[in-house]
C-alpha cells in the first residue's frame, strides 16, 4: 500500500468567499450548491484527519486519483451511496445519512 503523508495546502476560505461574493451571480450559485459544499468539506476533513492523500484513498477504494478528486469537488457530480460508503471506509469513517424535517415558515 502507498505510504504517502498528506500535507494540507493552506487556504483562507473566508477570504476567498469574501472576494468571490463580489462577482455577479456568485452568491446565488454558491447558495444553490450549499449541500454539495458541506459534503465536500466533510470529505476533505475526514481525509485530512486520516492523514491520507487522494492517491492513498483511491488505492483503498480500488479507483483512481481523478475519481477521488471528482468526489471531493462540489460539482454537479452526484456520487452513489455505495461510492460514498467506500470513500468513508477508506478514510476510516462510517457513512451516515439523515433526513431532517424542514423548519415551518
Amino acid at each position: 500500500m502507498t505510504d504517502i503523508k498528506f500535507k494540507p495546502v493552506r487556504h483562507d476560505h473566508k477570504a476567498f468567499i469574501e472576494k468571490a461574493s463580489k462577482r455577479k451571480g456568485f452568491v446565488e450559485a454558491y447558495d444553490g450548491l450549499a449541500l454539495e459544499y458541506q459534503l465536500a468539506n466533510q470529505m476533505l476533513k475526514a481525509r485530512s484527519r486520516a492523514g491520507l492523500t487522494q492517491d492513498a484513498v483511491a488505492e483503498r477504494m480500488g479507483t483512481t486519483k481523478s475519481a477521488v478528486s471528482r468526489l471531493e469537488a462540489a460539482t454537479k457530480h452526484a456520487p452513489s451511496i455505495a461510492t460514498l460508503r467506500r470513500y468513508a471506509s477508506a478514510v476510516g469513517c462510517e457513512l451516515q445519512v439523515r433526513l431532517v424535517p424542514q423548519k415551518a415558515a
